[in-house]
């Protein structure tokens, strides 16, 4: 399970670390894309292992063609997505367009979040950790009526 949350930096190259304690749900390859999490203050990027990037593709092909929001959607995820190897030292090398996109240059935290993991910049991620840091009594309430 990807859990916890770590600090680690770029490389020069446009490497980002990911943590060991992950590879092993991760396997040899990290599908990266936009984080769709629907606001320009909160742009992550989004890595899943290929199992998982498989089942999320399977939710979307159950779609149809006809909802034109779900497609408009899928075109960003799946346009802005690429296969990540993880080299020998445990290292991702993330495209310029999403590196670009997310704002990763320098300091990044890699968050887990049970079946995929969140890769932000460190800055951006302590701005929204400030403003969105506790549940809230709607986002508790919308749990609950999930059943969660």
């Amino acid at each position: 399970m990807l859990i916890n949350s770590y600090t680690h930096s770029v490389d020069a190259k446009g490497r980002v670390f990911i943590p060991a304690k992950w590879r092993e749900d991760l396997q040899d390859t990290v599908i990266v894309t936009r984080g769709i999490l629907g606001n320009s203050d909160s742009r992550c990027l989004f890595g899943m292992s290929m199992q998982a990037w498989n089942e999320f593709y399977e939710r979307f092909r159950a779609l149809a063609v006809s909802d034109i929001r779900a497609q408009n959607a899928m075109r960003v995820i799946f346009a802005n997505a690429c296969e990540c190897e993880v080299d020998k030292q445990g290292r991702i090398l993330v495209s310029n367009g999403l590196r670009e996109y997310a704002g990763l240059d320098k300091d990044v935290v890699l968050i887990g979040m049970g079946g995929r993991i969140e890769i932000w910049d460190a800055g951006a991620w302590k701005k929204h950790n400030e403003a969105d840091g506790d549940v809230s009594d709607e986002a508790l309430q919308h749990l609950l009526e999930l059943g969660i």
